[in-house]
């Protein structure tokens, strides 16, 4: 069996970032042998090498909150791996989605606690989505998405219809700075009507993703 193409360090170990793959939000750290690497490549779990116990370990093999590796990534020194992946449940042991929850200000940790269920969001779409959730919980006159969700679903559904109108004529014949103005809105109102059905971004990208490398007139026949 030929070496793996990767550089171990000197106790056998090369470094492994876990990225989401729908929404590119980072997951967990951890090192891998080059038997780890060979088995998560095997079966398409995530699987690591522990220091402390000196031994490999599958990711959820206990807990439940297993990762599915779909490619692994090397970086340009071939040092560095990053699983990009699908993970079901939470990726930190203390619960939060995500190992990196807290936020270095100054010589401060914030928050010094894991976050909830939500976690941080790390992304643009995810800090986004968090936001759009908590105005539910604003005033109507000061918060414009508030005024959304009380005037309730036929206006928010007019108010995307509204948006895509515009967009579709920004792209016909208006300038690229108001196709992009025009595009942001659209997004922003789905996501207002998505958070309005509390359905989760990721969902939406899940089906994107389902749909890579079909044919439009196939998906599309195959919901008629």
């Amino acid at each position: 069996m030929s070496p793996l193409p990767i550089k171990f360090d000197a106790n056998g170990l090369v470094p492994v970032v876990v990225q989401d793959d729908l929404t590119g939000e980072v997951r967990m750290f951890a090192f891998a042998t080059e038997a780890a690497v060979r088995a998560t490549l095997e079966t398409g779990r995530a699987t690591f090498f522990s220091r402390s116990r000196g031994e490999i370990w599958e990711k959820g093999s206990t807990s439940g909150n297993t990762i599915r590796v779909h490619r692994v990534l090397v970086d340009c020194d071939a040092d560095c791996l990053l699983y990009s992946a699908d993970p079901q449940g939470p990726s930190c042991h203390t619960g939060a989605p995500s190992c990196f929850f807290q936020v270095l200000d100054g010589e401060t940790l914030t928050p010094p606690q894991p976050p909830g269920p939500e976690g941080t969001a790390q992304t643009l779409l995810g800090r986004l989505e968090a936001t759009l959730e908590a105005r539910k919980h604003a005033t109507g006159q000061s918060s414009y998405t508030k005024s959304l969700y009380d005037a309730g679903a036929a206006r928010i559904g007019a108010k995307i219809g509204e948006e895509a109108d515009e967009l579709s004529l920004a792209v016909e014949a208006e300038t690229d700075e108001r196709v992009v103005s025009e595009a942001a809105d659209v997004l922003y109102h789905v996501l207002v009507g998505l958070r309005w059905r509390s359905i989760p971004l990721r969902r939406v990208l899940a089906e994107l993703a389902r749909r890579v490398g079909t044919s439009g007139h196939q998906e599309k026949a195959g919901r008629e």
